[in-house]
């Protein structure tokens, strides 16, 4: 990890600070992620034909417009010279067609059998199956099976506009290019039977494909199969009458095939029996055309430019061009992302899901027993802290809030001294600091070194043995410091973190952090508590050992937070640190986005930097170790891991209400938001805050969420680069300037 000398901002650089706060590059690199993940859910829904998936089909539509010859005509519909024309398979002779395919388990077993009687097979395929099985595919080609385009995602093309009913066709046969280098001229449309069933709806559209070269086929025979009503009903139902020719339907996917594979190779020796062959579209074409004595006039796809490829059966193949050829390959690549991404993405948030669920029940246990524990009645850290204690109280160009905060301290109920350490400051907050007039404050100036440097020193100053620490925003409740000081009756205690609330929060970000402090503080830390490991004493007011802390080298320059930074190094010195839930104090959260995302990259870009800075406490022994066995690996899963993934369960949400269940998947939603609210709700009853601020719970999940993600990302972006980061000055408004005693 990258340290970085935390400094606080000078006026001559306060705008390049400004502009740099959010680096543009590692933002968009954020975003794109997040766009790439999407794009690969969205492509892998479209591929599973659930989105724009319209199956219906009109039963009594009119058929006024579709010429007589082409309603009692053959199955073999084309458009040569732009007239429409169709063709009868010979007699004596079956086309055996299978629809919807390639399928990984079924298409095989038929080309299986088809190879064993040497039959071909014409396959009807759906490209979004293409693109998932190219493999079969492939196979089919070569074995000198014919294929044709079943369009893209199985969809009724009559309900479909000229543009919709183009980009199936022309998705299916970029597919069909990058599996097996070929494009097609056959189509059959999903729900076609014979062409006495085409109306006026599907009419323009076969007129449509033909004048773009290709060939519609229909069918003479139905097998049925899709009904699965027995082998023997099957190949009775497949079989034409009076020895004509026919096309035959049979699917080779779309469910459980078993019966049309155990019925194919009955019905296949029963017409050879009868003095029948077999023959693919394009051949069943050619010799329709011989016996008007018309060959070659109408080869299949004579309309569509391009040599024909290989066997004069498969007439309608066409080799793909360069451009098809890559841009189908490319597509297929595409593919093979998203068919592993979102599988594995989910089996990921599946675990996570159940990680933040145990987290929460464990949390509500800890905190329930937390709660207990230290309010119970006789409960005491040991005999009475009374002694006077230091205060410091860093300070960089704090004119709208220091005032107020060191009222604030000046009504404490607690012996103290007030040690203000200005960082070098130009607003003349050290002047407004002395002219207070305040007893036992002593302001010390610096040059501009960064708050640790501010910090050590007040450190030093200090005259007591227990030192208080705040931000120069914070404003003390009269008896936060009484409260924050009475655990180090126990003489193994080295820290203590007190309560921070939102002080502005009237606001709908003010809002949001409001929920988050009080989860994070009624929960989170009580549980960290109880399991001694509080990963961070927070900088609005924590309470330290002075001699812990000079042991440990004082606060660090090393990462941009200090205050994680020290707490871990006490841990990993034997001392024990604890939460006091009734040391209030009140701070000033950021009141815009842009102060929000700034200083939320320093606070996780910190903590990445101290949790890699103290990466060896894992293999820490004893009580000193507690932290990197048991603090590490929670901190580690629930304030990177976690979070990283936890905008992309709303992602998936959205994802299986639009391609799988809606209503499950909402409800499956409103359940986990059901659980986060009642945990919320027992996080403010512990605090006794109002409950009102909970309606900003699910927007909070919804838009805060998702900017905490891209924050994090940001984070994690930096820190893999090895990219260094500034300390940033927050703009501060002196919203919080009085004392709140119990407000809410």
């Amino acid at each position: 990890m990258a340290a970085s000398r935390r400094r606080h901002a000078t006026p001559g650089r306060i705008g390049r600070v400004g502009r740099q706060a959010v680096p543009r590059p590692r933002v968009i690199m954020a975003l794109l992620l997040l766009l790439g993940l999407v794009c690969m859910m969205l492509l892998d829904g479209y591929l599973r034909a659930e989105v724009g998936n319209d199956q219906r089909v009109r039963s009594d539509a009119s058929a006024d417009t579709v010429p007589g010859d082409v309603l009692e005509g053959g199955p073999i519909l084309s458009f040569p010279g732009g007239t429409a024309r169709t063709r009868s398979v010979p007699d004596r002779t079956i086309v055996l067609t299978f629809d919807d395919g390639p399928d990984p388990e079924w298409s095989g077993k038929v080309m299986d059998v088809l190879d064993e009687n040497d039959v071909p097979g014409t396959f009807f395929l759906v490209g979004s199956m293409i693109s998932r099985y190219p493999d079969v595919v492939r196979r089919m080609v070569e074995e000198g099976n014919e294929v044709g385009v079943h369009t893209f995602t199985h969809v009724d093309l009559s309900y479909q506009s000229e543009a919709r009913v183009k980009r199936e066709i022309a998705q299916t046969q970029l597919a069909l290019a990058g599996a097996a280098g070929i494009t097609t001229t056959l189509f059959r449309a999903p729900y076609s039977s014979k062409t006495e069933a085409i109306d006026d709806y599907s009419w323009p559209v076969y007129k449509r494909l033909g004048a773009m070269g290709y060939t519609s086929v229909f069918i003479d025979t139905d097998s049925e199969d899709w009904q699965q009503p027995g082998v023997s009903k099957i190949v009775e139902w497949a079989t034409p009458k009076d020895d004509e020719g026919a096309s035959v339907l049979f699917h080779d996917a779309g469910g459980d095939r078993s019966e049309t594979l155990a019925a194919l190779p009955k019905y296949i020796a029963k017409m050879k029996a009868k003095g029948y062959t077999f023959t693919t579209v394009s051949g069943a074409q050619q010799q329709d055309a011989a016996a008007d004595g018309d060959e070659g006039a109408e080869a299949a796809g004579a309309a569509h430019p391009g040599p024909a490829q290989g066997d004069p059966e498969q007439a309608s193949h066409r080799p793909a061009d360069t451009a098809g050829l890559w841009e189908g390959r490319a597509l297929l690549a595409a593919v093979a992302v998203a068919e592993w991404t979102v599988p594995g993405l989910a089996v990921v948030l599946a675990v996570v899901g159940v990680a933040v669920l145990g987290r929460f029940g464990m949390m509500l246990l800890l905190a329930r027993r937390h709660h207990r524990q230290r309010n119970r009645r006789g409960f005491s850290w040991g005999p009475e802290v009374t002694g006077p204690v230091s205060v410091v109280v860093p300070a960089y160009n704090e004119k709208e809030c220091i005032a107020g905060t060191l009222n604030s301290l000046a009504a404490s109920t607690h012996p103290i001294e007030i040690v203000v350490v200005d960082d070098g400051s130009t607003d003349g907050t050290a002047e407004i600091a002395e002219s207070l007039g305040l007893p036992d404050v002593r302001v010390i100036r610096q040059e501009n070194a960064g708050k640790s440097a501010a910090l050590n020193n007040g450190v030093r100053q200090a005259r007591h043995d227990i030192v208080v620490m705040m931000d120069g925003d914070t404003v003390f409740e009269p008896d936060a410091v009484h409260q924050l000081v009475q655990p180090f009756a126990d003489p193994g205690i080295g820290a203590v973190a007190g309560n921070a609330k939102v002080g502005n929060r009237s606001t709908m970000i003010g809002a949001w952090q409001h929920i988050e402090y009080v989860m994070g503080f009624n929960l989170d830390r009580r549980m960290y508590d109880l399991l001694r490991c509080m990963p961070t004493i927070p900088g609005a007011i924590g309470a330290f050992r002075r001699r812990a802390v000079l042991e440990a080298g004082g606060m660090s320059e090393d990462t941009l937070a200090e205050d994680t930074d020290i707490t871990i190094a006490l841990h990993r010195a034997g001392w024990r640190v604890v939460y006091a839930e009734h040391a209030r104090a009140w701070t000033e959260a950021p009141a815009s986005l842009g102060q929000l995302w700034r200083q939320r990259y320093r606070w996780s870009y910190g903590t990445m930097q101290a949790l890699w800075k103290h990466r060896r406490s894992v293999t820490d022994r004893g009580p000193s170790g507690r932290f990197g066995r048991v603090g590490m690996p929670l901190v580690v899963l629930f304030q990177i891991v976690t979070p990283v993934f936890a905008p992309l369960i709303d992602v998936f949400t959205v994802y299986a209400m639009v391609f799988v269940d809606f209503r499950a998947s909402l409800l499956a939603w409103l359940a986990v938001l059901a659980v986060q609210l009642f945990c919320a709700a027992y996080a403010f009853r512990l605090d006794r805050e109002k409950y009102r601020y909970l309606l900003m719970l699910p927007l909070q999940q919804l838009a805060y969420r998702q900017l905490m993600y891209l924050v994090l990302i940001h984070s994690c972006v930096t820190a893999a680069t090895g990219g260094r980061l500034r300390w940033q000055k927050l703009k501060r408004t002196g919203e919080v300037g009085a004392p709140h005693v119990g407000a809410s």
